[in-house]
């Protein structure tokens, strides 16, 4: 067998394209939700853990799919859109805090039935971004950084998985993922044959925004600084071009396959027991917000598919492209999932280490 060192990578490259594409396809065959995201996630994911010498998906895909997206986003930020959500700040700290300490909890129960670190069961749970978790666990002493990876990993695609299913059931009506309802303003019209001359500023801008916000470390750069830029400049009375159906397409695509290349079960020493509390804990948290999310519906008049798709602890990326799909709210999705991000990423790791400074600090005092 030949290992990753003799495999070309533009052989690998197309190998990888080839799975997504495969899996994409047969997705649509089926009519399942949202196959563009979950097809090529799934195909790649049993691909690479079968032949990972054969597979490579660069982070630079990843990041120009996330870039479609958060432009995507930020057509959806309108000025009045703006106004709606700075209204609803209230109603998104309360969520927030109550999903926090949902995962909080079920970390516990986690953390009783399989005798692992609490720190490290808890890491894993907060349905934070990936990357701001890994860099947390990373930091902190007494964490299984393997565990941490494998739970959110597990988590965020359980969410992807289960949210469209959920979504696409008779709990919210909706029939099928494909050609489905957009949101009002935002139909994709068969007539985009050139390219529109802001569509170049955009790309630049949005390029432009992404890196730069890598650069000083802002989260999820490469979603929120497009997202940012794009609702400023046509707030600003610049109008951005709504893109085709491919390119949302092949925006899924390369997020999809990057996702599904994450998890290796092999880097695990107890695979089944960390496995199956990582499923069973997704389970329980789509569970707890599902019924947090009718409680949001209720109270804040809008639909539950709006009220899933904005407390669904998964990526921002891949719950605005559900909403896209079946034409929920993408403001109040985007809305809450940025909340959460720009939260979880300022707020919880400083709390997370004074929580357990103290605690280890009362240790050694009354020891």
């Amino acid at each position: 067998m030949k290992s990753a060192t003799d495999v070309p990578g533009p052989l690998k490259l197309a190998i990888t394209l080839m799975t997504a594409l495969a899996g994409g396809g047969i997705f649509m065959l089926l009519n399942l939700p949202v196959p563009w995201l979950l097809g090529p996630m799934i195909a790649t994911l049993i691909g690479s853990n079968l032949r990972k010498q054969y597979y490579n998906w660069p982070s630079p895909l990843r990041n120009t799919g996330m870039i479609i997206v958060g432009y995507t986003i930020g057509l959806s930020l309108t000025a009045p859109a703006l106004r709606e959500m700075a209204g609803q700040l209230p109603s998104m700290l309360l969520m927030t805090g109550l999903l926090l300490l949902f995962c909080a909890g079920i970390a516990v129960i986690v953390c009783k039935i399989s005798g692992m670190n609490y720190k490290t069961i808890l890491l894993g749970s907060i349905p934070g971004g990936l990357t701001q978790m890994i860099v947390l666990a990373e930091e902190s002493e007494d964490v299984n950084l393997t565990v941490v990876t494998v739970i959110q990993v597990v988590r965020l695609m359980m969410i992807i998985i289960g949210v469209p299913l959920l979504i696409f059931s008779p709990l919210f009506g909706h029939s099928s993922g494909i050609g489905a309802a957009v949101p009002v303003g935002t139909e994709i019209t068969a007539g985009w044959t050139g390219i529109d001359p802001n569509f170049l500023i955009y790309a630049a801008a949005c390029t432009f925004c992404a890196i730069a916000g890598q650069k000083v470390r802002f989260p999820t750069a490469y979603l929120l600084g497009p997202a940012l830029i794009t609702s400023i400049l046509q707030i600003s009375g610049l109008p951005g071009p709504v893109l085709p159906a491919i390119l949302l397409n092949a925006a899924q695509l390369m997020i999809g396959v990057f996702v599904g290349m994450l998890l290796d079960p092999r880097k695990l020493n107890n695979k089944l027991l960390t496995l199956s509390l990582a499923i069973g804990s997704s389970v329980v948290l789509i569970g707890g917000a599902y019924l947090m999310s009718l409680g949001f519906a209720y109270i804040d008049a809008v639909s539950v598919s709006t009220a899933m798709l904005s407390l669904a602890p998964g990526g921002m990326d891949q719950m605005s492209l559900i909403a896209h799909e079946v034409g929920a709210d993408l403001p109040t999705v985007a809305g809450y999932q940025l909340f959460r991000t720009f939260f979880i990423f300022f707020a919880v790791p400083p709390l997370f280490k004074l929580i357990f400074r103290e605690k280890k600090r009362g240790v050694t005092i009354t020891g």
